[in-house]
């Protein structure tokens, strides 16, 4: 049997009541990216509130993302069968109602259990704000669409430093939960009064692609949590995180077989053959671990060297994250000029990446927020720069009818890449800082008349050099740990800007050799205005 083709819904003119639906469904992604976001950066005021140990805790974060990014993977099916507008009320309804349930959880057990149903929930609304963007939106504001798309990956994240800080610190760390609430009952207001109400199509299920769904959730989710928990494991050292990785692999084979095969599936691999879009979502991949220069690499700086909480260095996130309500609304008026490549637009943004990279390299332990203003005013351009020609380029190439699995490949590649870069800094970091510790060690030890507070070691390797057992001695050394500690993470971020710059190269060749130039879409409705004159 073979599926029939979507049909294409009928054009819905484009009211003040659509624009406020889909208003709604931005808030609603906006949220559930907050969420995310904020409980990870909240996660050891919550920990300490809920008497959780290190490694339990460390299960809240996993779990959440695991059932977050299996959730993009079917939620553009889901909304189709069962309509878009009912779709995304249910989901954004349960996700309001879990998290309001959040900090009764009695047990860890029933705590995790309660973020892996939450995760399910906020998972599957990202996809429904593309969704809509690619199919209700006319050519001439179809960018400014896609600019509100990128706000989830460029806004989001980093204001949701500052509203960690405000929730644990001056509210309570249960709202770091409960702060949902009002966000998403706004949200699910406009949604109900703005998105007009498809009928269902149960007809799907004849053909639902079961074995997809279960490999494919299955396969990513498993993935992720190898990512995330195998640093802690001492990864392949450790049995679970060797049988989750090969269990993955094998769930993620069959269902990247049966995708192409089946006739009605999750992801439409055969889309992959248009240039644009396998460019879209390789450099997506990479724009995700590029941003991290703007906020993982400073907040590593500020907690583990300056000793900051998250308070104190929230401001620098806010830099990039608050001008983006700006910024992204300008790119998309640029990308609106038919003189503009986008291509070249990536270029450039990714030429401002790479010269605020080069500047956090020249990091020292004389640096204070100040020395990172001009750094994260380059991010602030930089970031739009990259995501919002990636979006333009790739969409240009995306039917209407295809909107769904545009989305859900699209989402899944945002979702998962998103933690893989975060696992990737983060292990670089650890790996980096015990190399720089050993070689400074190995240093102090080969001339030990020439210790100084400038350069300092651990109180075990110094010990046979101590004239005697001195409290004062002791107390030298502990600072000398410390400062020694404090130098090799500073060359540890220091590599990883580094590391970051080259993978921004790999962004610049890519662009260069696979996408074809595409035009802003209202030039493509003005030639065809044109060509039936």
């Amino acid at each position: 049997m073979t599926a029939q083709p979507a049909a294409s819904p009928a054009p819905h003119p484009f009211t003040l009541r659509l624009a406020l639906g889909l208003v709604g469904v931005l808030i609603a992604a906006l949220t559930s990216g907050l969420n995310d976001r904020i409980t990870d950066l909240a996660l050891a005021d919550v920990r300490a509130a809920i008497g959780f140990s290190y490694d339990q805790a460390s299960w809240i974060t996993s779990a959440y993302q695991a059932a977050e990014v299996a959730a993009m993977i079917i939620s553009p099916w889901l909304a189709v069968t069962f309509s878009l507008r009912r779709f995304t009320l249910t989901v954004a309804s349960g996700f309001a109602v879990v998290g309001a349930l959040q900090p009764f959880a009695p047990t860890p057990d029933l705590f995790i259990t309660l973020r892996v149903i939450q995760g399910i929930f906020g998972g599957a609304l990202p996809p429904m704000l593309m969704t809509v963007a690619l199919r209700f939106l006319p050519p001439t504001i179809k960018l400014y669409g896609l600019a509100a798309y990128a706000l989830t990956a460029t806004f989001g994240p980093n204001i949701a430093a500052s509203l960690a800080a405000f929730w644990t610190d001056a509210v309570g760390w249960r709202f770091v939960f409960w702060q949902v609430v009002p966000l998403i009952l706004l949200a699910n207001v406009l949604i109900s009064w703005g998105l007009p109400q498809d009928p269902t199509r149960f007809e799907r299920f004849k053909q639902i692609d079961l074995l997809g769904m279960l490999t494919g959730c299955g396969g990513i989710a498993l993935l992720i949590l190898a990512l995330t928990q195998g640093e802690r494991l001492d990864w392949l050292n450790s049995p679970l995180i060797a049988a989750m990785l090969l269990a993955s692999l094998a769930l993620l084979i069959v269902f990247f077989i049966n995708e192409w095969f089946h006739p009605l599936p999750l992801f439409k691999l055969q889309m992959l053959e248009r240039k644009n879009l396998a460019h879209g979502l390789l450099v997506l991949a990479g724009v995700l671990l590029v941003s991290l220069s703007g906020s993982a690499l400073p907040s590593a700086y500020f907690g583990q060297v300056e000793g900051f909480r998250t308070v104190q260095f929230a401001p620098l996130a806010l830099a990039i994250g608050l001008p983006q309500l700006i910024i992204a609304p300008l790119m998309a008026t640029l990308l609106n000029l038919r003189w503009i490549d986008c291509r070249w637009m990536l270029i450039c943004g990714v030429g401002l990446l790479c010269l605020s990279c080069l500047m956090g390299m020249q990091l020292t332990s004389e640096w204070s927020r100040q020395n990172f203003w001009l750094i994260q005013l380059l991010q602030a351009f930089g970031q739009p720069m990259l995501i919002l020609p990636v979006l333009m380029s790739a969409t240009s190439v995306v039917q209407p009818p295809e909107g769904p699995y545009a989305s859900a490949m699209f989402n899944t590649v945002r979702g998962f890449s998103s933690v893989a870069a975060s696992a990737l800094v983060e292990n670089f970091l650890t790996h980096r800082e015990k190399f720089h510790s050993h070689t400074l060690v190995d240093n102090l030890g080969n001339r030990p008349w020439s210790i100084t507070a400038e350069n300092s070691t651990s109180a075990s390797s110094l010990q046979p050099l101590l004239p005697d057992g001195s409290a004062s001695s002791v107390e030298n050394l502990s600072h000398f740990a410390t400062l020694l500690k404090h130098q090799a993470t500073i060359l540890s971020i220091s590599d990883a800007y580094l590391l970051i710059i080259g993978f921004a190269l790999l962004l610049v060749l890519l662009t260069l050799w696979l996408p074809e130039r595409v035009w802003p879409p209202q030039t493509l409705l003005q030639q065809v205005a044109k060509a039936t004159r």
